[in-house]
């Protein structure tokens, strides 16, 4: 497997205490490994799981298919008597599941997100299917503006779920990290899972790894077994805040 970075997992500057900090990847890239060779011996991620319980959309082949491949990550953490602890973490959804047993939750209540989600969906493809059986006019019109309000209403509401924690017990929304608006995706990295796990279980951060399994993406820029420092986009945005308080 080919290292095409350096050493640093990622960093960020904190609005809070003005600092910038960082975490580097150091053995948790070892780490990293042994749980893909783990999760390649049983062919799915469920792993806390007997194989007779296994959920047929937790398999590995999904990797391979249209998803194109996904991040993977693991934070090596110190507990309050000084034992490591691994945390392990996969990006946003797994087909289509945000909670796997023995993984990093995301960083909101998807029984919220999953409620919000329905009824949102259900009366925004209300609207399309009374949209795709109207002729071309004003009042055709007036419900696509009417379904593209719903839709930006929805993602609002879904972002406001977000909360973002760091190491002096302080929160914060998503919106106070991008002036420009939340890009999609925006929390739902392996960085930002892991850092709010370990603020959940009081662990302290040593160090971070995060590598990318499956098949190579559209673009090309993630290919399989390759390492990557987590997104400037997505995540610097908000690591900053979430590292504050590490050192202490």
């Amino acid at each position: 497997m080919r290292d095409r970075i350096t050493d640093l997992a990622t960093s960020g500057y904190c609005p809070s205490c003005g600092t910038t900090h960082s975490l580097e990847q150091g053995v948790a890239r070892r780490y990293c490994l042994e749980l893909i060779e783990t999760l390649e011996a049983h062919g799915r991620i469920d792993l806390h799981v007997p194989e007779k319980d296994a959920d047929p959309r937790l398999t590995l082949d999904y990797l391979q298919g249209e998803a194109r491949g996904q991040m993977f990550g693991v934070l090596e953490c110190l507990d309050a008597d000084g034992r490591t602890v691994i945390l392990k973490a996969f990006s946003g959804q797994y087909n289509g599941i945000w909670e796997v047993p023995g993984w990093a939750p995301p960083l909101f209540d998807t029984g919220r997100f999953h409620s919000l989600v329905f009824d949102g969906d259900k009366e925004i493809k209300a609207l399309g299917r009374r949209i795709d059986g109207l002729p071309e006019g004003a009042q055709r019109r007036e419900l696509i503006r009417r379904r593209k309000r719903l839709s930006q209403q929805l993602m609002k509401a879904i972002h406001a779920l977000y909360r973002v924690p760091n190491f002096r017990s302080e929160v914060k929304s998503l919106s106070e990290f991008y002036a420009n608006g939340i890009p999609t995706g925006a929390g739902d990295c392996c960085a930002p899972k892991l850092l709010n796990a370990a603020v959940q279980l009081k662990l302290r951060p040593k160090r971070l790894a995060e590598i990318f399994w499956g098949r190579t993406n559209r673009s090309g820029t993630r290919r399989q077994g390759e390492f990557y420092t987590a997104c400037r986009e997505k995540c610097q945005p908000i690591l900053g805040f979430m590292l504050c308080g590490i050192e202490g």
